[in-house]
């Protein structure tokens, strides 16, 4: 019997496009037709998806599991003292502490687990200027990250000795990436809007 055996496929621009090409072949005059069809777009799309979850994995917050208030706790568990400052950097919390003695000391806190990662002295000589500024203060350094988790994901806490307007100034991360600071009245733990962040804002948006 006579076999003839035809390939149809489709035009080389819809290829180049990324489309469907579909070989189809012809045995014989009315045998069964069998088509093999192989689509790109599919994994083209995947792809495109794949990339996009990267660019949106990039762009979201590193939130760990112990917050600030938390890994101001594990620190002074550590080294016992004034809890001045908390800030997340290269993925880990650091604490500065002002022991006894007016020694400093940096507590680093793993944000997964809450273990101390490692601890050193520093030296600094602002102690007496730092003592003088929490004289009176009635919140720690603790109780303004937890008073400012109101407003966000805290990620530093730090002491602003300067002036009389005196408060711990707290930077908040929310879940869209946005950041904001503020400040935490040292004795009523009231949370305002820092006016220097707003003027900074105010002058991007002009």
């Amino acid at each position: 019997m006579k076999r003839n055996i035809v390939i149809a496929v489709v035009t080389a621009a819809a290829l180049l496009g990324g489309g469907t090409a579909t070989a189809l072949a012809v045995a014989g005059d009315d045998d069964d037709t069998t088509s093999v069809t192989r689509t790109d777009d599919d994994r083209d799309d995947a792809r495109d998806d794949d990339r996009d979850d990267d660019r949106d994995g990039a762009a979201a917050p590193a939130a760990g599991k112990v917050t600030a208030a938390e890994a101001i706790a594990a620190a002074l568990d550590h080294t016992p003292g004034t809890a001045v400052s908390a800030e997340l950097d290269d993925g880990s919390w650091e604490i500065d502490v002002l022991a006894e003695g007016d020694t400093w000391h940096t507590v680093r806190i793993a944000p997964d687990s809450g273990k101390v990662l490692g601890a050193q002295q520093d030296d600094e000589d602002d102690a007496a200027e730092v003592r003088a500024a929490l004289k009176n203060a009635k919140v720690t350094a603790e109780q303004a990250a937890k008073t400012a988790e109101s407003k966000g994901t805290v990620v530093s806490v730090d002491l602003d000795d300067d002036g009389d307007d005196r408060a711990w100034e707290t930077e908040t991360r929310a879940s869209g990436g946005d950041e904001r600071d503020w400040k935490v009245d040292l004795r009523s733990a009231t949370v305002t809007a820092d006016r220097d962040d707003d003027s900074d804002d105010d002058s991007d948006d002009d």
